[in-house]
């Protein structure tokens, strides 16, 4: 049986139970709501300024129809994908959500744990609740996510301590030099710098300590995490500073890919952060086939922003992503349930895509290619 179906089957299974756990993205997002205060469900689910960039996200996928064919054994499908010399059983993982400790109390942890069980990639937010050293040991081999801050010596300290402590990726985010206009979220008087949910990483730190001492301020943390003078030397700094692959994240620009390679460059993910940074910015998927054109078959180029179902992971590998991620959706699982949560609106999504995938005459990812579908 594939996945798709045993998750299927499963679910109606549990259709008799007391309590049973949510299906759709829409009930996950309500019932979250439900459980959070204002100020919380605002951080995890606005974006920056009138929202413009999220609704681009949903929209865009709209844009794309599926053209199944017929006669086609699908019996056996193989969701597998490798990359960076590993192979995950799905092509899906847990995008970087910093302060989940807002959400649930064990946090990343949780998360993590989720993602280890599935066996598929999670990247560890820089300003997590958790320290690296805790979500390593959560699950061996995690990515470790960097915002670009004005102190490279409190960058190469977490670079390093992530090698140490069995990290396999680093994934700099170089598009946010500064924090976007959050309209929602400023209405409520909230500001990231003022949660504490987001310190796990630089408390543990010995050069945070030694240079910032404890506590640490809204003030340092903007220092630590901003940088509005970011600028190619940024990058190059962190290239010299580790031989682990260099993921990219936040490239909607071909030019962007192209001289992100000629730095060294081991991979991209072509995200607009869920419209949380940029009001206005193209959507992802809009940005997506000019960028693999350009990168073709040199580095992995990945994707994120406006996923919510399984259609929408078809199409973003069928326009040529290696690896989708997952922000929000599963943030609100965790929210509901912790590790559990987290892990069955992962299921759900995997059985989802999977089942599309058979339907429309696919049985693995090499099939899936841009003449699957159509633009309307």
């Amino acid at each position: 049986m594939n996945f798709g179906s045993y998750i299927q089957t499963a679910r109606i299974r549990e259709c008799n139970q007391t309590r049973r756990m949510l299906i759709t993205f829409e009930q996950w997002e309500q019932e979250a709501r439900r459980l959070l205060d204002p100020r919380s469900f605002s951080y995890a689910s606005s974006g920056a300024g009138e929202g413009t960039t999220i609704r681009a996200n949903q929209e865009s996928f709209q844009r794309w129809r599926i053209v199944p064919r017929v006669l086609r054994d699908v019996a056996d499908r193989d969701l597998s994908v490798r990359l960076f010399g590993k192979t995950f059983p799905f092509p899906i993982g847990f995008a970087p959500i910093g302060r989940q400790a807002m959400f649930h109390e064990m946090g990343e942890v949780a998360s993590a744990r989720a993602a280890a069980i599935l066996g598929i990639p999670f990247i560890q937010s820089m300003v997590s609740s958790y320290s690296l050293e805790q979500v390593a040991v959560a699950h061996p081999g995690s990515w470790f996510h960097l915002f670009i801050g004005q102190d490279r010596d409190v960058l190469k300290s977490l670079v390093l301590r992530a090698e140490r402590a069995g990290f396999s990726a680093i994934v700099p985010t170089l598009d946010r030099p500064e924090e976007g206009w959050r309209a929602q979220n400023l209405s409520l008087c909230v500001s990231p710098f003022m949660f504490h949910f987001g310190l796990g990483n630089f408390i543990s730190d010995p050069i945070v300590k030694q240079k910032y001492g404890l506590p640490l301020t809204p003030q340092t943390m903007r220092y630590l995490t901003s940088e509005p003078h970011i600028s190619v030397e940024d990058f190059r700094y962190i290239r010299s500073l580790t031989k682990l692959p260099i993921i990219v994240k936040g490239v909607l620009h071909s030019e962007d890919a192209k001289m992100l390679i000629n730095y060294g460059a081991d991979g991209i993910i072509v995200s607009n952060h869920g419209g949380r940074h940029l009001d206005g910015a193209i959507a992802a998927l809009d940005a997506l086939p000019s960028i693999v054109d350009v990168v073709g078959a040199r580095i992995p180029v990945m994707f994120d922003s406006g996923i919510r179902y399984g259609a929408d992971i078809f199409k973003a590998l069928a326009l040529g992503a290696k690896m989708i991620f997952i922000g929000r959706p599963y943030l609100y699982g965790l929210t509901i349930a912790g590790e559990t949560g987290a892990r069955h609106f992962m299921e759900n999504l995997v059985a989802d895509f999977d089942l599309n995938l058979g339907m429309a005459g696919l049985k693995n990812l090499s099939e899936l290619l841009p003449s699957t579908l159509s633009k309307q």
